[in-house]
């Protein structure tokens, strides 16, 4: 057969490609969802800082780093996660337990540990270790679970949820809680559970809003209800950002011209609230675009969950898509003022570091689970 030389060459770079691929196990399609939404990042973080590129390039080397520990995080095949499982959420736990003893005060919580070259905090790593071990607890006997081990399983993920929400930081224990409720699901329980746990939910929330809520986050509730009961104070960040989302119309006001940005009345522009930046300046053709992007990682976060070949590897897969959804689904919520604010991040959007990092760790391990494709068994 007679092959053009482009057709040479297309078919050697492809073929290069895949090796690459297989030899660093990493997913083309899930790889390619992730630039593009990282590079919408920088788009809208350049325009967020005013056009300032320094914060830029630090967002661009941390985005690097993630990406080195995404490329590492994928080359764990899914049976050796499976057995690092208990000690790494043990060793996470106690990292949890060492913050209120050992841990730095930031902005009223203390929440990070110094350790003299870094600080970290251990609730970023708990989004990973809850999901594996909530997996790992799943995998070792029959689905769907029985009342017993789905009991054990809630309590596994109380304590964690409990330790991080006292630091306090609500939005990463309730994204916590949801990665373990994920994996939960996926393990198959009944309906009949399913009520008799939102009936305790329901019965611990006046518990959890006398006792367990510091000032500020029962203020936040208050104002999600009713914004204009204190529109210059409580409620003066969730009116600008819907100031914002809604003068951008259906085709925005253009890139860098966001006036509800750049004269500074949206907060946390560059962070907790950069979705308000993009929906003002690219409007609902913007807005629908990132949403997009963000379906479509879903879809193939599940696709792989589907693809897995042990129940293991499927919960883990399908936990960690969906916390990436709930990730999402809470940041979009709060910022359109159709959810409370809890304080986090759009995902791979936002100026950040240890969120950014952390997720990227998870996207390796989805990678992982689907490259390896290596039966686990206990």
């Amino acid at each position: 057969m007679n092959w053009p030389a482009g057709g040479v060459n297309e078919a050697a770079r492809r073929a290069t490609g895949g090796l690459l691929q297989r030899a660093l196990h990493l997913d083309g399609v899930l790889l390619a969802l992730l630039a593009l939404l990282a590079g919408i990042g920088v788009v809208v973080l350049y325009s967020a800082f005013g056009g300032r590129i320094e914060p830029v390039h630090d967002h661009l080397i941390r985005l690097g780093i993630g990406l080195g520990v995404l490329v590492v995080a994928a080359q764990i095949p899914p049976w050796r996660l499976a057995r690092l499982a208990p000690w790494v959420f043990g060793a996470v736990l106690l990292l949890l337990v060492a913050v209120p003893v050992a841990g730095q005060i930031g902005g009223g919580a203390r929440r990070w540990l110094d350790l003299g070259v870094i600080g970290f905090q251990p609730s970023e790593l708990m989004k990973l270790a809850l999901p594996m071990m909530v997996a790992w607890l799943m995998a070792r006997g029959p689905l769907p679970v029985s009342l017993g081990r789905a009991a054990i399983t809630v309590l596994v993920i109380a304590v964690p949820v409990g330790l991080i929400g006292a630091q306090p930081d609500l939005g990463t224990a309730v994204l916590v809680a949801a990665a373990g409720a994920s994996v939960l699901f996926l393990g198959g329980i009944g309906w009949r559970l399913m009520g008799l746990m939102a009936v305790l939910v329901s019965a611990a929330a006046p518990l959890l809003w006398f006792f367990g809520m510091q000032d500020y986050q029962r203020q936040r509730v208050l104002t999600f209800l009713d914004p204009e009961r204190d529109p210059l104070g409580a409620g003066y960040n969730i009116i600008q950002s819907q100031i914002a989302i809604g003068s951008g119309g259906v085709s925005g006001k253009g890139w860098l011209n966001g006036t509800q940005a750049h004269l500074e009345f949206i907060p946390e522009r560059h962070t907790d609230f950069v979705f308000a930046v993009m929906a003002e300046e690219f409007g609902l053709f913007g807005v629908i675009m990132i949403l997009a992007v963000y379906l479509a990682i879903i879809a193939r976060g599940l696709w792989i969950a589907h693809e897995a070949q042990d129940n293991f590897s499927r919960l883990l897969a399908g936990g960690l898509t969906l916390t990436f959804f709930v990730y999402c689904f809470v940041n979009i919520g709060m910022v359109s003022g159709l959810l409370p604010v809890v304080g986090l991040p759009l995902p791979l959007v936002s100026y950040g570091g240890s969120s950014m990092v952390t997720l990227l760790a998870g996207f390796g391990i989805l990678m992982a689970i689907h490259t390896h494709r290596r039966m686990w068994s206990s």
